[in-house]
């Protein structure tokens, strides 16, 4: 099979190329810069020099395909206004997403999942997108039934702007990924939170960190987009979530051990002091269930854990 993929040079993205490269799939690489064009080559995959707000580009790469895995995302949470604020509400605690961020899921990633639809109307060649799991109903184990909110309420809101594409005749299954990805070249969630610990000189969780990540090994979830690609159904929605809820205090405890700092706990009012922006992630109760998942694609989850993966040189390597 020919396969579309956006964000095909990024820390998941790399790793989905290469295990559909693996499997006899053919990739065609989403490349909006020469080193992206050139990684993707020496990939062994095809590049497709477009971006994520270029929707032509989008369109074509897809119609040339015989499967798409849309994986690119617009990350600039950090870099945005904290003026303008959409609140939305963690067990019942309020927080806050930033108005530019919630602009940025409902116009570029709404759009360019749109663009990638309509070059696969009525063709029956799969469509998958991704999603989160985080912000899916907080405070509950989320499985894949569980109905994701308004895309404004979300950090990655493009599960309705894909399942919508179903009734337009379009082969279209999503991906809910969990808060943490993790393994080698890892600069999401945990390396974020050991940049804020270094900083503040403490590592910290909020309300005693009884809140739990679900989690994934980046190889993991490699293959788990493969198999949705393969086997997947229209309408579904799948989790990749190879561990349920790991216990926010075992994350900042790890991290205090290895960066030889105190762990101190936040309320939820401090928290936004210690962790900025990334105050309503670290505060976030989002376990899940993959159940269903494996059940229906086979996939087994075989690398380490959080915990273990995240106990190495290399994630406190500067």
């Amino acid at each position: 099979m020919r396969v579309f993929v956006t964000g095909a040079t990024g820390f998941i993205g790399s790793a989905v190329v290469t295990e559909l490269i693996a499997n006899g799939h053919q990739v065609i690489g989403l490349a909006r810069s020469d080193a992206a064009a050139n990684a993707l080559t020496a990939a062994g995959a095809e590049p497709h020099r477009g971006s994520i707000d270029d929707l032509e580009s989008l369109r074509q790469g897809a119609a040339k395909a015989d499967g798409v895995i849309h994986l690119a995302f617009v990350h600039d949470l950090a870099h945005v206004s904290l003026s303008g604020r959409l609140k939305i509400f963690l067990g019942g605690l309020p927080t806050q997403i930033p108005a530019r961020f919630a602009s940025v899921i409902n116009e570029v990633e709404n759009r360019a999942v749109e663009a990638l639809g309509s070059a696969l109307v009525g063709t029956d060649r799969p469509l998958i997108v991704t999603a989160g799991i985080a912000f899916v109903a907080t405070g509950q184990i989320v499985n894949e039934s569980t109905r994701a909110p308004a895309a404004s309420a979300m950090p990655r809101g493009s599960e309705q702007a894909a399942l919508a594409l179903v009734s337009r005749g379009v082969r279209v299954s999503v991906v809910r990924l969990p808060p943490s990805v993790h393994g080698d070249g890892d600069h999401g969630f945990v390396p974020t939170l050991i940049g804020i610990a270094r900083k503040k000189g403490s590592s910290a969780t909020v309300e005693g960190g009884r809140n739990r990540w679900s989690a994934v090994h980046r190889l993991d979830a490699a293959r788990l987009f493969r198999l949705a690609l393969e086997k997947g159904v229209s309408g579904a929605v799948y989790h990749g979530a190879a561990e349920e809820g790991v216990p926010f205090r075992d994350i900042a405890a790890l991290i205090g051990r290895r960066l030889n700092l105190p762990v101190v706990d936040k309320s939820l009012e401090d928290a936004a002091k210690q962790f900025s922006w990334f105050s309503m992630f670290a505060g976030v109760d989002a376990p899940a269930t993959s159940a269903l998942t494996r059940a229906t694609l086979g996939w087994e989850p075989t690398q380490p854990g959080l915990l273990a993966d995240i106990d190495q040189p290399g994630y406190f390597n500067v």
